[in-house]
This record gives C-alpha cells, structure tokens and sequence, in this order.
C-alpha cells in the first residue's frame, strides 16, 4: 500500500513527516471524501487501500464512508492518530475513543499496546482486510509511536481464497439437472471474487434467466445479455412475484433479499427451490429462506457448471426499453438514454441519483466487469468521492458519476481532489431542485406531500464546481446534451455537466402503488 489518503490533523503529522519518495499522498478536503476516494480506488485495483484520518474527526467525518465499505465489502487499512500516549491517562484535549464507535462496521478495531507493534498491526490489519468477506480495519495510533524503533515486519503470502463445501454444491447440480426453469441471481461478490466470467459461461451453459439482486451495489452480469432479465425489486412480495416462474433459484454472492419497502409475502414460491451461495457467512445467517453455501462465487460457478447438465440454447430475449421522446424539460430517460449512445464502451459509472434508478437501470447498457458501483447502504455522499478513486485506480477507462444535486452536496469536495489530481473524469448531476427519492416514496408510502424539507431552491452546482477549479456547464435542452457529453469524454480534465431534468413522477426503487403496499394513513 503505497498511495495513502487522508486528511492531515495533528496527531498525524508524525507519521506524515519524511514521506518515502515511491509514497504518494491524495488530500481530500474533508475526511468522508478522503476515505471515499480509498475505497473507490480500493474498487478499481482489488487490493487494500491505505487511509489516514484525524483523531476524533476520524468518527465523525469519516464514519458514512467507513460504513460504505464495510457494506460493499471494500478493504481499507484505516489509521487515525490518537494522542500522544504519554499522557493519555490526563485525558487531554483530542484523546480519541474512535475504536469504541467504529467497532461495528469494521472487521477489528485496535490500539496496539506498545508503539513498536505499530508496523505489525498494520500488517494484521491488511492480512484480515482481505480476507473474504472483505472489509474494513481501524488502527488508532498515538502520535509520539511514530518516533521508536521496531523490528522488521516478515514478509507473508495469505491465501484469500474459501472453498465451498463440494457436497452442498453436488445439491445444487442435482436440483439444476431437474429443473425446467432455473434461475441465477447475480450479487456484487461474484465481481469481489473475480467471478464475472465463470457466472457468465454458467448461465449460458443451463440456459438459465439471469437477474441482478435488488438496490445492487455492482453490476456483475452483463446488461445486453439475451439471459438478462433486469434487477429484482427491493420488497417481498413483488420480488417473490418476479421469480414465481421459476422452480429452481440460485443466488450467487448476494442477501436473500435486500428489501426496502415492507410489502408483506413469500420469500419465495412455496415448492422453489432456493440456494444462497455467498462468501460472507454473515449473509447467510440472516436468510429469511433456502440452503446457504460459504465459499468462493468464481470457484463455486465453476464447480456447478462442470457437473450440471448442459441446456440447449434458445433465443429468448427481453424487451428493450423504448428510445424516450427529446421533451423540454430533459426527462432522466431521455439523459440515460443519450448517455449510453455516446460514453465508451468500457466506461465506469459510479451512481448517485436516487430518484433515476429505474432509468438509468433500464437504460445504461454495460457490458464489462468492473462498470458499475452505487451507494450499498443508502447513506449519501458515495458517489463522488468513489468516482475520484476508481478514475485514479483505472486511468484507461472513463469513469462517469451520475448525481443527483441533493447527493452531490454530502461530499462536493472532493471535486477539487479530482482536479488537483488532473483526472478524466465525467460529473453529471441530475438537477431537479428537490429530493425527489424522497417524494416517490411519500406516494409509495401514501404518506402525501405535506413534508417539509423536501425542496432544494437557490444551488447553483455550476458555480460551486468552477470555483474548485472545475470546467462545468449547464444543459437545458435536450438538443445540447448529445454535443456536451461528447466534449466531456474528449477532454483530457476533469468536467461537470448539470442537466435540468423534470420534477416529479419518479418511482420508488423502480416500484408504484401497483405492488399494493400498506396504508400508513
């Protein structure tokens, strides 16, 4: 780990000072960025990233980001100064108890005992980061540690691999092999454990309809795929009704289920059979139904597709979603649907825009492992920082963030990590001047629109963004979008572009009344 992000405090300085030349620091302006742009850049090389964060700010300002990570199973090694241990026991101004607060939402939380267990700490704290499921460690270091002498630290190899019991997946061949209609659901720790390919020539070996798992956090199977048949809906009974046709389900390396909204019904179709093969035993614990399975997704795919019978192929594909007419005002359809016809076909999107799912959902047609990352737990601010890191990690590919203007308010600073770094990367904030997830689900919910604080007058991103030092523009019209985004992806910088988009009619998690939720009147 030799690119560190952070932002300096202090009780950090002593570790900062004499930063070796092969070492490269990326300030963020405020630590949810800082840790933001590790873990996007954690994302785009599938190995460790390195955060430093300030003392007791470190649990405050950097806890969402710390929270992302360990939904998304992202490892990052994070170290917060602490005080100097020499008067600890006065409690002093900045003394730290950030070990306390950020113990449930990281894999271990340490203080080491002496100052020369510092560098092995570290090393623990990156051999257990990678271990599957993946995740997030805290060191917290006092300040006067950086200033003694230690022994080396051994140099390890770890395996980060575990295998599946092969009799449990000798039953799901055995259910396969009866089946007359399977069906796979693919989750993002297909893409944690290199899967991608292995899920892909499995499906097409059984034939099977393929769906993604609800509110994803990673695209993991290809979009245009003839198997394809969209993403599952975020509530019990209407997703139990999207997989009524199928007598076998497979769930590869996701929850059975993540729901949202409380829509009472089956996990499942009485008489389906249902398996949950995951690496994390902690999903599997909190099953609601079906056979668990612990192990590697990639090597799991493998094993099933080697001993289950090979299906005849057939042509069977979904409906493409209709071209959206170019009305004034831009609708979030018409946006997606552009910006599919003029991104690079291996670009990355790193999503925000909680209003738009459902459109850019229907609309973004990726094809590439590694193309998709969004907000895992529903805390805002994901988005932004994650693109800076992930442009950082994959400087061949284009990396989009698509955010709606609400979203992009939580960590906005780290727009000027993106250009002090010079980074291609594409910002395009949906603007609709209000909080527009929050309003479908008042309808959803029948909760009605007398709700205060649901409006966003008076921000001009545009101006926010120059004065990062950001090149932004403003599109209103739907004939300006095509020739602005086309500019965006030429250019060689950084670029924001805020598009005016039409209020209102925005879905809940891609659902409406028609799933018959309960009356909260």
């Amino acid at each position: 780990m030799t690119v560190i992000f952070g932002n300096p405090g202090s009780t950090e300085l002593p570790f900062l000072r004499d930063m070796p030349a092969d070492f490269r620091y990326v300030l963020g302006l405020h630590e949810r960025a800082a840790a933001g742009m590790a873990l996007g850049y954690a994302l785009g090389t599938r190995k460790a990233g390195f955060v430093n964060l300030h003392s007791i700010a470190s649990t405050g300002n950097g806890l969402s980001a710390i929270q992302d990570a360990w939904y998304l199973h992202v490892p990052l090694v994070i170290t917060a100064g602490q005080q100097d241990r020499r008067q600890l026991h006065a409690e002093p101004f900045l003394k730290s108890y950030a070990i306390d607060t950020v113990k449930p939402y990281v894999k271990w939380a340490h203080e080491p005992a002496r100052a020369e267990d510092v560098p092995s700490a570290i090393a623990r704290g990156y051999y257990l980061a990678m271990q599957p499921p993946r995740g997030p460690v805290f060191i917290s270091i006092p300040m006067d540690d950086w200033t003694h002498m230690c022994l080396p630290i051994a140099t390890r190899e770890v395996s980060e691999t575990t295998l599946a019991d092969p009799a449990s997946l000798d039953d799901v061949v055995r259910a396969l092999d009866t089946s007359r209609s399977p069906a796979l659901v693919a989750g993002s720790q297909v893409e944690e454990d290199n899967g991608w390919n292995d899920v892909l020539n499995l499906a097409e070996h059984l034939n099977a309809d393929v769906y993604q798992d609800p509110i994803p956090s990673r695209w993991t199977f290809p979009r245009s795929h003839r198997r394809f048949r969209g993403g599952l809906l975020p509530a019990q009974q209407p997703l139990a009704d999207q997989l009524a046709n199928h007598d076998v389900v497979v769930v590869l390396g996701a929850r059975v289920f993540l729901y949202y909204t409380h829509v009472p019904g089956d996990t499942i179709k009485p008489g389906t059979k249902l398996f949950q093969i995951t690496n994390s035993p902690e999903d599997v614990a909190s099953a609601l139904a079906g056979q668990g399975i612990v192990g590697n997704l990639a090597q799991a795919a493998q094993y099933i597709r080697e001993r289950a019978r090979e299906r005849t192929k057939t042509s069977a594909k979904a409906t493409p979603a209709p071209d959206p007419s170019p009305v004034y005002p831009i609708t979030s359809a018409f946006l997606f649907s552009t910006l599919n016809k003029v991104m690079p076909g291996n670009a990355v999107i790193a999503e925000e825009c909680p209003s738009a799912k459902g459109d850019l959902d229907a609309y973004l047609k990726l094809d590439h492992p590694q193309s998709f990352y969004s907000v895992p737990n529903g805390i805002l601010g994901f988005g932004l920082p994650a693109a800076v890191g992930l442009q950082m990690a994959m400087p061949e590919r284009h990396v989009i963030c698509t955010i709606g203007d609400g979203s992009i308010q939580y960590s906005i600073q780290a727009l000027w990590s993106a250009v002090q770094n010079k980074l291609p990367l594409v910002v395009i904030v949906l603007r609709n001047s209000d909080y527009s997830a929050l309003k479908g689900f008042c309808d959803f919910t029948q909760v009605g629109r007398n709700v205060p604080g649901m409006d966003l007058p008076g921000i001009d991103v545009v101006k926010i963004a120059q004065g990062y030092g950001m090149s932004a523009v403003e599109v209103d019209t739907p004939d300006a979008l095509d020739p602005v985004l086309r500019a965006a992806f030429a250019a060689k910088e950084p670029r924001l572009i805020s598009v005016n988009v039409a209020k209102g009619g925005q879905k809940c998690m891609g659902m409406d009344q028609s799933v018959n939720p309960p009356n909260y009147r």
